[in-house]
């Protein structure tokens, strides 16, 4: 509503006003903070919508308005007027500082940002998690789920040592496009922690096979790594039984294709994850077992490098692995083309 120059700040909802942050007389500019209104426990600010001097304060800290009722009038035009046409030609193209955070950390997750994680894996002739995914997926059409997320051990370690040590928390999950088609991709970095399941990577596993589901997308899973973690500490559980991933996982086997690959070390909880595959193609360097080292030590069944338990010469003959293949390259190539198969026809 609208008085000769003079403009009536309205209530947008049913609400009590809770703190009035103007006086009569000041001079205020389009998107100023005027006064907050408290409706079901939220509360909500009240900002100008033009610029101009404040006059007549209707709203009162502690009563409820509704919506349409006056709040404030603000009397437009003077140098308000002109500082709100400076405002509104702000640059778009600047970066805020809050999203330049986000993407500082967003770089963080990247293996530019890993120099020493991505020369181990050279050293052993692998490739990490992301370079994975990169050669699976088409040209810029993965798009990632939780990728800021960090290991649940806030009570053990500073949260930047986890930032730069712990990069989404071991596990870069999400969809894109193989083949041209969607697909869902879990693919664990054995970099992190040696590859184990924490309490975030369960989650964003949850929330994505609850969508495969849904959306009855095939899935590439890349299941290298040392099964479940001992040392989250920042989560309220009981039993475990709160972790559905394995459940959610194993509803999937006939609904849509489930492809899995290994490269390297896969026991216990990665090893279950790959066993419910359709098709399990892996490299020659790879070891399989549902138990590690750690655990048959713990067992009183002896001592036993990585490279004893569940080598391919057992696992292939066995039928445990499906396809053995050389190395990471070849074992992309081997799951794009085994997804094609349920992709229907294409021009090549």
């Amino acid at each position: 509503m609208t008085e000769g120059s003079t403009r009536a700040i309205e209530a947008p909802m049913q609400g009590t006003v809770v703190s009035i942050s103007v006086a009569d007389g000041d001079v205020v500019q389009m998107g100023t903070p005027l006064l907050v209104i408290e409706a079901m426990k939220m509360e909500h600010v009240i900002t100008a919508d033009v610029g101009g001097t404040v006059r007549a304060i209707s709203a009162v800290i502690g009563v409820t308005v509704y919506p349409g009722d006056a709040l404030l009038l603000v009397e437009e035009g003077g140098a308000a007027s002109h500082e709100s046409a400076a405002a509104a030609a702000v640059d778009l193209d600047t970066i805020r500082p809050d999203l330049a955070e986000v993407l500082r950390r967003q770089s963080l997750t990247k293996d530019d940002a890993r120099p020493a994680a991505v020369e181990r894996r050279r050293k052993v002739g692998l490739r990490t998690a992301r370079e994975n995914v990169a050669d699976l997926c088409d040209p810029d059409s993965f798009e990632e789920y939780g990728s800021l997320v960090i290991a649940a051990q806030r009570s053990r370690r500073s949260v930047q040592e986890l930032i730069e040590q712990t990069p989404a928390d071991g596990l870069v999950g999400g969809i894109g496009r193989v083949n041209g088609g969607r697909c869902a991709i879990v693919s664990y970095d054995y970099t992190v922690l040696a590859g184990t399941q924490g309490h975030r990577n369960h989650a964003k596993k949850d929330r994505l096979f609850e969508l495969v589901e849904r959306l009855r997308l095939p899935v590439v899973l890349f299941a290298e790594g040392g099964g479940g973690r001992p040392g989250d500490t920042d989560h309220a559980g009981v039993s475990g039984l709160e972790c559905m991933a394995f459940a959610l996982f194993a509803r999937l086997s006939g609904l849509v294709p489930l492809i899995g690959v290994v490269s390297g070390r896969c026991f216990a909880g990665n090893a279950a994850l790959l066993g419910c595959c359709d098709v399990i193609i892996a490299t020659e360097n790879s070891n399989i077992g549902m138990g590690g080292p750690a655990m048959i030590e713990g067992g009183g069944l002896g001592v036993y490098a990585p490279e004893d338990v569940g080598p391919m010469s057992v696992q292939a003959p066995n039928g445990v692995v499906d396809v053995t293949v050389a190395d990471d390259v070849d074992a992309v190539r081997v799951a794009k083309q085994y997804l094609s198969y349920f992709q229907g026809p294409t021009p090549e």
